[in-house]
């Protein structure tokens, strides 16, 4: 098989998706319209609900979206082979992923900008309300683990990466102040004076690394699993536009420029698919991935298939900043498109490798050493790229590895690997961070929600500065507390079970929304198909999950055993709660409408 065709058909099956299915969605089931004002503009207070030109949303939407989730899970999960990851990418995509996007998107538009929590308690009731608040927290702190494990086995005694990754934090300022306050509205020459600051910072990396200064950014594991819920914190405070928003919108540049380039790499190289279509580990007893080909492989790639994460996005920042309704369509379900091919990209990355060197790089010593796979390649590799490749588990080494593979395949480029390594580590660790202060922020927010309604009312101002000091603090320990005392084996399992399971409740949620919005009952089958089979598939994985913990025998295994119980708990609760709510909604005949805002107001508003 060659890498060319699966480019094709992911591209071409994406676009048809999202010219019809997402049309269809948003005109005759949800009926956007531009007569509804927006939170952005009704709310506007220069610090959360920031009306921002689309392109800039889109930017910070999709950055916040597209962590390292669409190029890690790809990467581990080909594990079982092409094929099956292959498939699963395109089709929850299509009929899962971007449906859950927008659905949770058009929902927080109409219900103020506010959270999945809040949607769930005034569309479903208050005992989801209350079990999606215990879920999102849960979810929001695991993945934060998860995502941050990644950077930590990437970044770790590679001065050059570390110094690039720090470097693009003064430049997301400095180009917000720009944007936002010195020449607002500049989105061209913003945007090119950024790229152009990051490109020097990748560049400048290899002269830092071979100087005095390099011992600075020279960060071990312990050390660096401290910095990232410190950042976490800084950008969870800061205003959005500062450094958040800026941020985001040039990372989604470096990200789409960069996959963009390495699908020209790919039609230019055409290198063929090493990894046969399924391994022997459809089964089980894998060395990444310990249990069989389904469902592993649907919890293992969440983002760029159906992330749950992505509901919190939906429902947290990206309404805060939208000036149009029907842009959802675009910034929903048109970003999960894209993260798709990205997804589909980074399975082309490592599957162009050869199975020995994959390996290799994705185990640890102890278990490649087990598998008695030759490797063909791997010391080349290394001297090529400055540093030793094998056995750093994660993903993102091997992402890293295979597209400077393929770069520096194409005539005259074989003396730059080192640089294609390093720009590809910064490019997957941009990815990350831009998570990171996305989730830091939305944990934030509804955890001040949640204290505010059960502790202290003045928790839910956003505004109010004890709040957002005391919760940002809160989120950003637990989750660092994981990502110090945790590893691949232990985290990214935990993290794709709860990720999926928010999925689930999102998925719930969805349909009890269309069953109210929609004219005809039948439309809520868009949401309760994919609920079907992701439900099975999640819950199994989660009972399979908690026996693998649990058998670790020590204090994070009995942790993330403990923690896997109660969010089936919780999204068992949801599930029954909703099915609860569907009855009579299914017996009623007219849509019940979610339309809040009315043209009145979006005038009034412009107006003032």
């Amino acid at each position: 098989m060659n890498s060319v065709t699966l480019i094709v058909v992911a591209v071409c099956f994406c676009l048809l998706a999202y010219r019809y299915y997402s049309a269809f969605i948003s005109a005759k089931v949800l009926t956007l319209s531009d007569a509804n004002v927006t939170p952005a503009l009704k709310y506007q207070d220069g610090r959360e609900f920031v009306p921002t030109n689309r392109w800039v949303v889109f930017g910070h939407h999709f950055a916040a979206i597209a962590g390292p989730g669409p190029l890690v899970g790809p990467i581990l999960a080909a594990q079982f082979g092409w094929g099956p990851a292959y498939m699963w990418i395109l089709l929850a995509s299509v009929f899962a992923g971007g449906v859950q996007d927008l659905i949770i998107l058009f929902a927080s538009l109409r219900h103020k900008g506010e959270s999945m929590v809040t949607i769930a308690k005034k569309e479903v009731g208050p005992v989801t309300g209350l079990a999606t608040s215990f879920a999102v927290i849960f979810v929001v702190i695991v993945a934060l683990a998860g995502l941050g494990i990644v950077v930590v086995n990437a970044l770790y005694q590679n001065p050059w990466g570390t110094y690039t990754l720090f470097m693009t934090i003064p430049i997301a300022i400095i180009i917000g102040l720009y944007m936002f306050k010195l020449s607002p509205g500049s989105i061209r020459s913003g945007s090119i004076a950024g790229f152009l600051m990051v490109l020097f910072a990748v560049f400048s990396g290899n002269w830092l690394a071979s100087s005095s200064w390099a011992g600075i950014f020279t960060l071990t594991k312990e050390q660096l699993s401290v910095a990232l819920p410190l950042y976490g914190f800084i950008a969870a405070v800061l205003p959005v536009w500062l450094l958040l928003a800026p941020r985001d919108y040039l990372s989604s540049y470096m990200k789409i420029g960069t996959v963009t380039a390495l699908a020209l790499g790919i039609l230019i190289v055409h290198p063929d698919i090493s990894m046969p279509f399924t391994t022997t580990f459809v089964n089980g007893g894998g060395p990444i991935i310990p249990g069989p080909v389904w469902p592993y492989v649907c919890i293992t790639i969440a983002c760029g298939a159906i992330s749950g994460a992505h509901s919190l996005i939906s429902s947290g920042t990206t309404p805060k900043m939208m000036e149009q309704e029907t842009d959802a369509r675009m910034i929903a379900y048109g970003g999960m498109m894209v993260e798709a091919i990205v997804a589909v990209m980074a399975l082309i990355a490592a599957v162009v490798l050869a199975p020995g060197d994959y390996f290799a790089i994705n185990t640890s010593a102890a278990a490649f050493s087990k598998l008695n796979i030759p490797t063909v390649e791997l010391k080349q590799l290394s001297e090529l790229v400055g540093m030793d490749v094998a056995h750093r588990p994660g993903g993102a080494v091997s992402l890293a590895v295979g597209m400077a593979h393929i770069f520096s395949s194409i005539g005259g480029m074989k003396h730059l690997m080192n640089y294609w390594y390093q720009f590809s580590i910064m490019f997957e660790a941009l990815f990350i961070l831009t998570t990171i202060d996305a989730f830091t922020r939305v944990g934030r927010y509804i955890l001040q929600d949640f204290f505010g309604t059960y502790i202290y009312a003045p928790f839910k101002n956003v505004n109010w500065w004890p709040g957002i000091l005391i919760t940002s603090t809160l989120i950003s320990f637990s989750w660092g507390y994981l990502l110090f005392s945790g590893d691949v084996a232990s985290i990214w399992p935990m993290f794709g079970v709860a990720n999926q399971l928010m999925a689930v409740a999102s998925l719930a949620i969805g349909t009890t929304i269309i069953l109210k919005v929609g004219k005809k009952k039948t439309y809520a089958l868009i949401t309760a198909v994919p609920l079907a089979f992701l439900t099975v598939t999640v819950f199994i994985a989660g009972f399979l999950n908690v026996g693998l913990f649990l058998q670790r025998n020590d204090t994070l295994g009995y942790i993330n055993g403990i923690l896997s119980i109660i969010l089936l708990i919780l999204v068992a609760i949801i599930l029954v709660d909703s099915c609860r709510k569907w009855l009579p909604l299914i017996k009623t005949s007219k849509p019940q409408g979610l339309n809040n805002h009315t043209v009145a107001q979006k005038i009034k508003t412009n107006q003032a």
